[in-house]
């Protein structure tokens, strides 16, 4: 369990306001100028020492991604930081929180990380529908620029920084790093080929570094109080530091929560969202890290931890940290259709494999779904998400494979089962 001293996200509830003079009551604007006064060099050594990975889903180190910015001296052309706030992952809800209630955090982030990699402007690319939490962001920007946080010699610090908030327009595929940078150009957003990657050319075809919010968010408590102490959180040095799950579906109290990296999906189901409706023996399955990652059965559930590197090893992923719970009344065959349906109707279309895949798997899993299928079609279902996986530009293919995936593994006699009760009937 996370002690509360080591809690990041001390307002993430919104139980106070989310306005700049109590944000620097909460710490944070503390010391700002003093950590760019250190170097950009400090910086990206402090953060290599935390640990700490991307929280967007991929879970890269986040150091080693600004590491790889180019010296601004001898690139010759303007640096970006964009902010992906493009959270639209099915079960994901922990960005929106602190976009709501800890603007701030992620205001400084910026301005800590825009340094560090040479970048005097920040964009912040937030989900279309996410209305009041980019309302909150513009407010929290303008009091900012007013307290002298931004602009020219923002903080104090000697460096000129810029935020700038963008409105998204509801596509699923903007929350691709390349794909969210061509609709940030004012193209249609799709997903480039890389390389180049963005740190060679990105934004405009300049040096640019995409981050999760909440990636973000967590750099000036990390600078604030050591790499080394996020480092000691969690599990090892690989798995380190705080995490925010979201914990939805058949529990008896949804929350978002922020949790030590690697606390078992048990516990954290059970002491954060009041356990599984009908008991913790009721239990089916837990889709572990949002739509995209192949659902686990209940056997291990109660053994596997919540990190990177732990649902890797039972052929799953952490992503997000959505976990969604289904009990024993769930059909898990339709709930994993509806996944696949809405990965279909979302992929952008430019790779073959995903454009044609996408739909021939939900074609499938709707016959899966009322049983009108062989038993030999479940192994050429399986067949067709492995041709998909891996053969598209981005990873929305593997993401619209991997639940059916697991459907397969883990329920493939519950499918065996539908066919031949269909085949009684319609004998």
């Amino acid at each position: 369990m996370l002690a509360d001293k080591d809690r990041i996200f001390t307002n993430l509830y919104g139980f106070e306001s989310f306005s700049l003079k109590d944000a620097q009551k909460r710490g944070d604007w503390d010391k700002t100028a003093d950590f760019i006064k250190k170097g950009s060099k400090w910086v990206v050594e402090e953060m290599m020492a935390s640990g700490l990975r991307g929280r967007g889903g991929a879970g890269f180190p986040t150091g080693m991604k600004w590491s790889f910015m180019p010296d601004p001296e001898k690139s010759g052309k303007p640096h970006y930081l964009v902010v992906n706030a493009d959270e639209s992952e099915p079960g994901t809800c922990k960005d929106r929180d602190v976009l709501r209630n800890e603007p701030h955090k992620l205001i400084e982030g910026c301005l800590l990380a825009g340094f560090a990699m040479g970048a005097h402007t920040a964009y912040i690319y937030v989900r279309g529908e996410f209305y009041n939490e980019a309302s909150n962001v513009v407010k929290a920007i303008k009091e900012a620029y007013a307290a002298g946080l931004l602009g020219k010699n923002a903080a104090g610090s000697g460096w000129d920084f810029d935020v700038i908030l963008h409105r998204g327009a509801g596509a699923y595929i903007c929350g691709e790093e390349t794909a969210l940078l061509n609709s940030l150009e004012g193209h249609k957003g799709q997903p480039r080929n890389k390389p180049p990657f963005p740190a060679m050319a990105g934004l405009y075809s300049c040096p640019t570094t995409i981050n999760n919010v909440e990636t973000i968010a967590v750099v000036p408590t990390i600078l604030r109080r050591g790499g080394g102490w996020f480092a000691g959180i969690g599990r090892d040095e690989k798995n380190a530091g705080t995490k925010l799950f979201c914990i939805s579906g058949h529990v008896e109290q949804p929350c978002n929560v922020e949790e030590a990296m690697g606390i078992p999906l048990q516990d954290l189901i059970e002491k954060h969202a009041g356990g599984v409706r009908g008991g913790w023996d009721n239990l089916l399955a837990v889709i572990p890290g949002g739509s995209s990652t192949p659902m686990l059965p209940k056997e291990i559930c109660e053994t596997v931890n919540m990190d990177f590197d732990s649902l890797r090893e039972v052929q799953s992923g952490l992503g997000t940290a959505a976990v969604i719970v289904m009990d024993k009344s769930t059909d898990i065959i339709y709930a994993i259709a509806r996944l696949a349906a809405f990965y279909m109707h979302e992929s952008c279309g430019q790779c073959t494999p995903c454009r044609e895949g996408t739909g021939w798997m939900w074609r499938m899993m709707q016959r899966m779904v009322r049983g009108n299928a062989t038993v030999e079609e479940i192994d050429m279902l399986l067949e067709v998400t492995k041709e998909v996986e891996g053969h598209t530009i981005c990873a929305l293919g593997d993401a619209a494979a991997w639940p059916i995936q697991g459907l397969i593994r883990h329920f493939r006699p519950e499918m065996e089962r539908r066919i031949m009760e269909y085949r009684k009937a319609a004998a």
